[in-house]
């Protein structure tokens, strides 16, 4: 399945947090979104690794995305060398997506940065003719592709964005994806440990960046992201 767009989180949760919005209404104009998903979560104060599985799950049935994988890399501890690069790769050509987002370039979250630059020359790499992602001769041969773009979304820390995606009318569906994921986030029934991201001011945030870039542009919501070259067009009223 070729997709237009693939969406790569270092946990559960991180592409419904930067891009969810972006995602549901990249999905609702028809094109082939799919996340993976670099580990599971595993080393979250709150809930498990299989509570976040199942919750995942249902956040994509949300967003309406037509894949969704886990690499179960380990969780605070994944490294940007040969065998997680081809890990990536093999995903990149798989599914050959046209543009590619990903984790914020710097963040809180050690795996959030970390996550980025794997995911960015993972993409890079894709598109070398000489890389093979093939473990033994009974697997097929992978033809090599290298997205057009790759674009970091962002995340805890308010990094400014290069462009922003106008997402007035899909701020209730990235809600929703997020709020799948009970274990951790606002729950005030909840006797699990607070988290920087439990509390309700954190989901507050979400809305409140959201409604705050998309008044700098002059919409109801937005969501930023960022670039690592520059971001053309073919002509000045494409940016209408």
């Amino acid at each position: 399945m070729k997709l237009d767009i693939l969406v790569f989180g270092a946990h559960p949760d991180d592409a419904e947090l930067g891009a969810g919005a972006t995602i549901a209404k990249e999905v609702a104009n028809g094109k082939k979104v799919g996340i993976i998903d670099l580990t599971r979560g595993e080393l979250g104060t709150r809930g498990s690794a299989e509570i976040r599985d199942h919750e995942a799950a249902e956040a994509a049935k949300i967003l309406g995305v037509s894949i969704r994988e886990n690499l179960e890399f380990a969780d605070g501890f994944f490294t940007n060398d040969k065998e997680h690069q081809l890990e990536i790769i093999k995903m990149v050509r798989k599914y050959q997506p046209d543009i590619v987002l990903c984790n914020a370039i710097d963040d809180r979250h050690i795996d959030h940065g970390k996550g980025a630059k794997l995911v960015s020359d993972a993409c890079f790499l894709s598109g070398l003719l000489k890389i093979d992602t093939r473990l033994n001769r009974d697997v097929s041969w992978q033809d090599p592709w290298r997205p057009k773009l790759v674009y970091h979304y962002i995340q805890w820390k308010n990094l400014e964005p290069d462009f922003v995606v106008d997402v007035s009318g899909f701020i209730e569906k990235k809600t929703e994806a997020i709020l799948a994921y009970s274990s951790q986030f606002y729950d005030p029934k909840s006797d699990e440990p607070e988290t920087p991201i439990s509390s309700k001011n954190f989901i507050d945030s979400v809305n409140y960046r959201a409604r705050d870039l998309g008044r700098l542009i002059g919409s109801t919501h937005a969501e930023g992201f960022t670039v690592e070259r520059y971001t053309a067009v073919a002509r000045i009223s494409d940016l209408i």
